[in-house]
């Protein structure tokens, strides 16, 4: 069974691991770090068999939430752990009093684009060569 909590110090490691192996620009070590500290900021972690095998970030701008990352681990994918972490994610931002949500994606990610869809997020804008490695335009969703 997977475990959703919020990142720990001991899983730093792990977490810059995963997004290594997710993103072709990942965070460094300290963005993570700043999830444990800052109030404003939280980020989520899936735990299967005591291994990370996903992570979603959120942050908190004036009341508008902004989803940062959502990883899920190669191995682990098309398995519902990105829904059920996206998931944990919106429902802590309710809790901390965020009213809308939104993210950027890349335009060709439709899987990923299909995964925020089908939890109520809608394209409302495009950022021109917002990506790099390789550079690509990312839509902007919203749920509200």
């Amino acid at each position: 069974m997977v475990e959703y909590r919020e990142i720990r110090e001991s899983d730093l490691d792990a977490v810059c691991r995963l997004e290594e192996d997710t993103f072709s620009m990942p965070w460094h070590r300290q963005d993570f770090a700043d999830m444990i500290e800052q109030d404003h900021l939280l980020y989520i972690v899936a735990v299967f068999d005591n291994i990370i095998v996903g992570g979603c970030g959120l942050r908190d701008i004036v009341g508008e939430g902004e989803i940062t990352n959502v990883a899920v681990a190669k191995a682990c994918r098309n398995q519902g752990i990105g829904t059920d972490l996206l998931a944990h994610v919106l429902q802590r931002g309710c809790e901390m009093g965020i009213t809308a949500f939104t993210l950027e994606v890349r335009k060709s990610n439709l899987a990923a684009i299909h995964l925020y869809e089908k939890l109520g997020f809608v394209t409302e804008g495009l950022r021109k060569n917002f990506y790099e490695k390789p550079c690509e335009d990312a839509l902007i969703m919203w749920k509200r």
